[in-house]
């Protein structure tokens, strides 16, 4: 698999995260805690980083993923009992906004983490 051992060390801090905290707190709590465990990891990453959104070439707004690693892996985060379809296509959205081959969504909401590895269909290497 591509990037296994960097999605393996998301993965990692996402599950030290939820072993801690475990299930039922609000997604900004799960974000605060998981840049923590990115840090401690030595993970080079962004917060809510923001791109632009084109419709036919012209800007429409813009759309944050929770985290960009290592400027490779989008981190999209959920704190909700079960992940959906949107969650999903959301998660593909911004795989295909910003062009990345891999991503992670992962959901803190329930009694055991979830995780889902995103591969981006329509990637373009630079």
């Amino acid at each position: 698999m591509k990037y296994e051992a960097l999605t393996g060390k998301i993965i990692k801090s996402a599950m030290e995260v939820h072993s801690i905290l475990k299930s039922g707190f609000q997604e900004v709590i799960y974000q605060r805690a998981l840049e923590e465990e990115f840090r401690l990891n030595n993970l080079n990453f962004r917060r809510e980083f923001e791109m632009n959104i084109f419709y036919k070439n012209i800007p429409i707004g813009k759309r944050r993923v929770d985290f960009l690693v290592e400027d490779m892996i989008s981190v999209e985060i959920k704190a909700v009992v079960e992940i959906e379809n949107v969650h999903l296509a959301q998660a593909i959205n911004y795989l295909e906004v910003y062009n990345l081959e891999i991503g992670l969504l992962i959901n803190f909401g329930n009694t055991s983490l979830k995780f889902h590895r995103l591969e981006n269909k329509k990637y373009i290497p630079k």
